[in-house]
């Protein structure tokens, strides 16, 4: 079933400490608001509005860099106004079920949008929800009743809603009230809210320790996957060779389709094998005029891109550079500065090595040169 989603990400957070705003502090390496809006896309949804603060909605751009399918909207002055702000900015029409999720709840997952979905069938709404494992207690300081935990549940986010439903009921909502969650707007509205099972995994973001808790959470959903990629070229006519992202002068250059630089393929294809996109032939076939001579620079960062689409960080890379010529001692960090550049990493996660073959094959020929390259990459597990 294809659905939209809202993640509401507008407001201050002031109970989780000084600092950032709660929905950009970090969580893993990446804003919180990244890990719902990433979730939510993998889980197929056809389009996701973001609801942010006004003086944020171009902060989007850089914390959800890679991701396709968003678009971000300035919120509302309460959490209700900004869930109307991204009704509004919905293309789809009122038969669409439509997804409402808060970023402080990083851990949403494809099975839980699942569960939603079926839930809608025969109702207006859908909530996940817990229920109440422990005694409750009524008082100030004082306890002045116990009260009964039967058929009592925590609500958690996303919840799921018919779009034309949810719109027709916030209308109906008293000005100036302010509705604890979207479900409650629809349940005033007359409408039919089922119970799906909740998750511990959804759990809300509000303190301080809410926070450490989740990052050891967050390592334990994250996997490492390492890729390998070769490449060689050979001389020919020219005066320097692109390796590397940078060019050095040589008494001969190098032959390719592109600019030739073995060094930014090899690790073009080792990315893109670490996150399983094929090789670099068949993002950029040499049959393509688009692509010749053209700076592998982009096909590089088009992997990158790739990566950070399917939710992955770029760890670490090592490049070892076989030749005879040209000696790549003097040129080691340049490479290093620019690959990091690229990739997106401190220049202490960047190696390139060099080694020749001593007087063997083609390399040691001088008829060309060859390269290899590791790229380790963090992935969703």
């Amino acid at each position: 079933m294809t659905f939209s989603a809202i993640v509401v990400a507008a407001g201050q957070g002031l109970r989780a400490g000084p600092g950032e705003p709660k929905a950009w502090r970090l969580l893993g390496g990446r804003a919180l608001v990244r890990w719902s809006v990433e979730a939510l896309l993998q889980a197929a949804a056809d389009e996701v509005v973001v609801v942010v603060a006004s003086d944020r909605v171009d902060a989007l751009d850089e914390a959800l860099s890679g991701l396709r399918g968003w678009r971000g909207v300035a919120g509302g002055a309460t959490r209700a106004a900004s869930v109307q702000a991204g009704l509004i900015a919905l293309t789809r029409d009122g038969d669409q079920p439509v997804l409402i999720h808060d970023a402080a709840r990083p851990f949403v997952t494809r099975i839980h949008v699942e569960r939603l979905l079926a839930g809608l069938n025969g109702a207006d709404g859908a909530v996940p929800a817990l229920p109440v494992p422990d005694t409750l207690k009524r008082g100030d300081g004082v306890v002045t009743e116990t009260v009964s935990r039967a058929g009592l549940s925590r609500a958690q986010t996303p919840q799921a809603f018919h779009l034309g439903r949810l719109l027709a009921a916030y209308r109906d909502w008293p000005v100036g009230e302010e509705p604890t969650d979207d479900a409650s707007v629809v349940e005033r509205a007359g409408g039919r809210v089922a119970l799906v099972a909740g998750d511990p995994m959804l759990m809300k973001l509000t303190w301080p320790e809410d926070f450490a808790i989740a990052e050891q959470l967050a390592g334990a959903r994250r996997i490492t996957r390492t890729g390998f990629g070769v490449d060689a070229h050979r001389f020919g006519p020219g005066d320097a060779v692109m390796l590397g992202g940078i060019s050095i002068p040589h008494e001969q250059g190098l032959v390719g389709h592109s600019d030739a630089d073995a060094g930014l393929h090899a690790l073009t294809d080792a990315l893109l094998g670490a996150i399983a996109e094929g090789d670099i032939g068949e993002h950029f076939p040499p049959s393509d005029p688009r692509w010749r001579g053209a700076a592998s620079d982009q096909f590089l960062l088009h992997a990158v891109k790739l990566t950070q689409a399917k939710g992955g960080v770029v760890l670490s890379a090592d490049l070892t550079l076989i030749c005879e010529r040209p000696k790549i001692g003097p040129h080691r960090d340049a490479m290093r500065a620019r690959i990091a550049a690229l990739l997106g990493l401190a220049i202490d996660r960047v190696s390139v090595k060099a080694t020749t073959t001593e007087g063997l094959g083609f390399t040691g020929r001088e008829e060309g040169l060859m390269a290899q390259a590791v790229v380790c990459v963090e992935m969703p597990s």
